[in-house]
C-alpha cells in the first residue's frame, strides 16, 4: 500500500512483544505489509512470534538484554530486511537515541521525529516547552538545581502537600507524595534512588498535589505534511499504583469548556514541537473544576488507544504508517466524528486482594469473551514471567451510549475465562459497577474511596466456586472428562461406603480445600438428583453435574450454568463469571495431621512474589528496627521494598542481590532473642 509513497514501506518490524506486537502485526497483515517480529528467549513460543511472517531472536529474558538492546533490534531489522520499525509502547518507544539509530540505519521509525521524542522525554523540559507555548501547567518547580536545600525551599513556596516526581520516567516509579516538611528529605532520597534504578537518572521535579484529580488526555495525530489533528479525549482516572486499569472515551461528565481547553492546549503543544505521528498529551484536573493542567506527553501509541479507535472508526496504527511513509492524513479535523462511547479494561497478572501484587505462572486455558474486542498476546501454555509488565490483555467495549458500553464490558468480563494464573478479572467486573465509576465520577482516588479496606472477592461467589470445585473433584463426570490414575482421586468410584444408596439418603463426604484466597472445610451431599454443599454454615445447591467438551455443567435449581474446569497436576482449576481459583483438595479423613503453627516466623523476611533480589541493605550482625528497609525486590517492572517485621539483629541472609527467588522464599532472618537480651 505504501510502495510508492515518499518513504516506501513494504515490511515492518515490531520492536516489542505481547498484545501490542500482535495488535501492530494485525494491521500490517490487513494492509498487505510483511509483518516481522523479534523475541527474547522467554518469548520464543509467544503468539506474536507465531503470527509474524518472520522473526529474529534478540537476546535472553531480561529486557535490558533483548527488547531494550538497540544494536540487537537494528541487527534483527537488517537480518529480516525490514523497511521500518514500529516500537509499540514501553521499552524503546520513547527513546530518542533509538529513533535516531533507526534513521541512521536507513530504517523508517514509525513514530515522531527524534527531536520531538527528545523534547518530551524529560518531564522538566516538557513543562518548559509547554509554558512557553502558553499551555497551563501544575504549579511546581522543574529547575536544574537538584540539591536538597533548593528543592526544600521550592517545596515550601509551592506549599505542602507536594509531589516529588522522577523527571525521566513514568508509571509511578520515582514518585513520592510528601504531606509534611519533616518528611521531605527522606522522601526525596527514596524517589531519587528509585528513579536512578529505574531510569538511570535521579533528577526530579516538584508539583503541587491535587487532592482529587481526574486524569484526562488528548489523542493527537500528525503527518509530515504539516497537518495535526486531535482525536478527542479519554478519561484514565482509575489507576492502581499510579498505573491505569480502566480507560474510556469520551470523558464522562466533562464540562464543554474544559473539553475545549484540553483540545486547544494539546494542539498548541503539538505544534510547538512539530509533532508528526500519533501521540498523547496528558492532563490533570481537580474534579468539578474546568481548568486542566499539562502533565506530560507520551510520544507513542498509548495502551488505551483502542477506545479512541472505537469512537472514531480510525485505525491509529494505519495512520501512523501513513504519516511515517510521508503521506497526508486521510481526514481533516472537521471530518473526524465521535460515534458512541468506549471503555477499556486492562487484564493483569495481579492479586487485587493483595494490593495488586504481581504474580507469575503458566496460563492453562484462555478463552476470550464473545462479541467484544479482546487485544491480547497470550495463549494456552503461555508463561508469564518476572521480566516484563504484568498486563496480559485488554477488553474493549463500544456502545451507542456509555451505559450500553458498560453493560457489554460487564458481560465480557463475565464471559472471559482464564485458568492457571491469578488475574484482576473479578476486581474489574466489580469496579465498573461501583457507583463512582458507574456514574462517571471516578478520580485517581477511585480505589481508595471505593475500597477503603482493600478489595476482596465476594464471599458468596467464593463459596459457590469452592463448592463447585469439590463437586467437580468427586463427580464421575469430571473423572471421565479428566481421567487420572493419581492426583485426582474419585471417592465415589473408589470407596464402597460412600456410594449413593438412595435418593432419600445422599452420600456425604467432607473435603478440605485450599486455594489462593485461603482454605475451607466443605461438606458435600451427593444424591441421585444432584449435589448440595455446606460451607461455613451456608447451604449451596449445585444440582446435577455433567461433562461436555472441556467444561462441566451444573444445573442448580431450574437453570444450567457452565463452569470451565481443568486439572493441572494435583490442582483443580475452575472458573465462574470472572472468579477463578486453583484448588488443592483432600478428603478430611485422609488429611495429614495439621502441623504446629510456627510461632517464630515473625523473624523472617520472605519474598512476597517470584522475582529478582535487587538489593540487600543489611549485613549479618546489623541491628534493625521494626519497619526498617532491609531489602528490595523487582518483578514485572515494579519495585518492592521489604521491611523488618520486628526489631532485632540480622542472624542470616539466605540470598544475595541478583538472585531470582520464588514467592515465599526466606531472604533474611532476624534474631529476636538477641534484641530481648539487650533490653
Amino acid at each position: 500500500m505504501f510502495a510508492y509513497s515518499p518513504r516506501p514501506i513494504r515490511s515492518v518490524l515490531v520492536a516489542n512483544r505481547g498484545e501490542i506486537a500482535v495488535r501492530v502485526l494485525q494491521t500490517c497483515q490487513r494492509l498487505g505489509l510483511r509483518g516481522l517480529a523479534v523475541y527474547s528467549d522467554a518469548d520464543a513460543q509467544a503468539p506474536h512470534v507465531r503470527m509474524a511472517d518472520a522473526a529474529a531472536r534478540i537476546g535472553t529474558g531480561p529486557a535490558r538484554e533483548s527488547y531494550l538492546s538497540i544494536p540487537a533490534i537494528i541487527a534483527a531489522a537488517k537480518q529480516l530486511e525490514a523497511d521500518a520499525i514500529h516500537p509499540g509502547y514501553g521499552f524503546l518507544s520513547e527513546n530518542a537515541a533509538f529513533a535516531r539509530a533507526c534513521e541512521e540505519a536507513g530504517l523508517i521509525f514509525i513514530g515522531p521525529s527524534p527531536k520531538a521524542v527528545a523534547a518530551m522525554g524529560s518531564k522538566i523540559e516538557a513543562k518548559r516547552i509547554a509554558e512557553a507555548a502558553g499551555v497551563p501547567t501544575v504549579p511546581g518547580y522543574h529547575g536544574d538545581a537538584q540539591d536538597v536545600k533548593t528543592l526544600l525551599g521550592e517545596a515550601k513556596k509551592i506549599g505542602f502537600p507536594v509531589l516529588i516526581k522522577a523527571s525521566a520516567g513514568g508509571g509511578g516509579r520515582g514518585m513520592r507524595l510528601v504531606e509534611r516538611e519533616a518528611d521531605f528529605a527522606a522522601s526525596l532520597e527514596a524517589a531519587r534512588s528509585e528513579a536512578q534504578s529505574a531510569f538511570g537518572d535521579a533528577s526530579v521535579l516538584l508539583e503541587k498535589y491535587i487532592r482529587n484529580p481526574r486524569h484526562l488526555e488528548v489523542q493527537l495525530i500528525g503527518d509530515r505534511c504539516g497537518n495535526l489533528l486531535h482525536l478527542f479525549e479519554r478519561d484514565c482516572s482509575v489507576q492502581r499504583n499510579n498505573q491505569k486499569i480502566l480507560e474510556e472515551a469520551p470523558a464522562p461528565n466533562l464540562p464543554d469548556l474544559a473539553r475545549q481547553r484540553l483540545f486547544d492546549a494539546a494542539l498548541k503543544l503539538g505544534r510547538a514541537i512539530g509533532y508528526d505521528s500519533a501521540g498523547t498529551v496528558e492532563f490533570i484536573m481537580e474534579a468539578g473544576d474546568e481548568q486542566p493542567y499539562f502533565l506530560e506527553m507520551n510520544t507513542r501509541l498509548q495502551v488505551e488507544h483502542p477506545v479512541t479507535e472505537a469512537i472514531t472508526g480510525i485505525d491509529l496504527v494505519h495512520w501512523q504508517l501513513i504519516a511515517a511513509a510521508g503521506e497526508k492524513l486521510p481526514l481533516t479535523q472537521e471530518q473526524v466524528r465521535i460515534h458512541g462511547h468506549a471503555i477499556e479494561a486492562r487484564l493483569t497478572a495481579e492479586r487485587a486482594d493483595l494490593g495488586f501484587q504481581s504474580v507469575t505462572g503458566r496460563i492453562a486455558h484462555i478463552a476470550g469473551p464473545p462479541a467484544l474486542r479482546f487485544d491480547n498476546g497470550i495463549a494456552d501454555g503461555s508463561e508469564v514471567g518476572l521480566y516484563y509488565d504484568s498486563m496480559l490483555a485488554k477488553l474493549i467495549a463500544h456502545g451507542r451510549t456509555r451505559e450500553s458500553a458498560l453493560d457489554k464490558l460487564e458481560a465480557g468480563l463475565r464471559g472471559l475465562t482464564l485458568l492457571g494464573l491469578a488475574t484482576n478479572q473479578l476486581f474489574l467486573r466489580d469496579a465498573i459497577r461501583q457507583p463512582l465509576f458507574a456514574e462517571g465520577r471516578a478520580t485517581t482516588r477511585f480505589i481508595a474511596q471505593s475500597y477503603p479496606d482493600g478489595w476482596q472477592p465476594a464471599a458468596a461467589e467464593l463459596r459457590l466456586l469452592r463448592a463447585a470445585a469439590v463437586a467437580a473433584w468427586v463427580s464421575p463426570a469430571a473423572h471421565q472428562l479428566h481421567p487420572s490414575p493419581n492426583g485426582w482421586a474419585n471417592p465415589w468410584l473408589q470407596r464402597a461406603p460412600l456410594r449413593v444408596t438412595a435418593a432419600a439418603r445422599p452420600a456425604l463426604i467432607t473435603a478440605l480445600l485450599e486455594d489462593e484466597y485461603g482454605s475451607a472445610e466443605i461438606e458435600l451431599h451427593q444424591g441421585r438428583d444432584g449435589a448440595e454443599a455446606v460451607i461455613d454454615g451456608e447451604r449451596i445447591t449445585l444440582g446435577a453435574v455433567s461433562a461436555a467438551a472441556d467444561w462441566l455443567e451444573f444445573a442448580p435449581q431450574a437453570t444450567t450454568e457452565r463452569l470451565v474446569c481443568r486439572r493441572e497436576g494435583a490442582k483443580l482449576l475452575i472458573a465462574r463469571q470472572g472468579l477463578a481459583i486453583q484448588a488443592k483438595l483432600v478428603l478430611k479423613s485422609e488429611a495429614p495431621r495439621a502441623q504446629e503453627v510456627d510461632t517464630a516466623n515473625g523473624n523472617r523476611i520472605t519474598a512476597p512474589l517470584h522475582g529478582l533480589v535487587a538489593q540487600i541493605y543489611v549485613a549479618v550482625g546489623d541491628r534493625v528496627e521494626a519497619g526498617m528497609a532491609v531489602a528490595q525486590m523487582e518483578a514485572m517492572k515494579l519495585v518492592h521494598t521489604l521491611s523488618a517485621p520486628q526489631a532485632g539483629v540480622v542472624a542470616s541472609i539466605r540470598h544475595a542481590a541478583g538472585d531470582i527467588v520464588p514467592a515465599g522464599a526466606t531472604l533474611i532472618e532476624i534474631d529476636l532473642a538477641v534484641e530481648e537480651e539487650t533490653r
